[in-house]
């Protein structure tokens, strides 16, 4: 699991499935940055990471500062599956 920021807006939404870095990974949550006072164009925070850690996200068995982070841009991702629907 690790943090990614997104530069630009990539049409994402919670769970949404995207390919970076040659894996395929989840978006567990997506938080949009910069929309009034930020930078020149919006950025998207988000946790990402494969469906074995979906359960250490939920149960927020993770130290979120300390989780490695990482920036791109909106074009350097893939989107898979641009929002999930989970059956809760």
């Amino acid at each position: 699991m690790r943090n990614l920021i997104i530069n630009g807006d990539a049409g994402i939404r919670k769970n949404a499935v995207i390919e970076y870095d040659g894996e395929e990974v989840i978006c567990f949550s997506v938080k949009r940055q910069g929309e009034w006072h930020g930078p020149d164009r919006v950025q998207l925070w988000c946790t990402i990471g494969t469906e074995d850690e979906r359960e250490t996200f939920e149960h927020r068995e993770y130290i979120p500062m300390h989780l490695e982070t990482e920036h791109v841009d909106a074009d350097a991702i893939d989107v898979i599956k641009a929002k999930g629907d989970l059956a809760v």
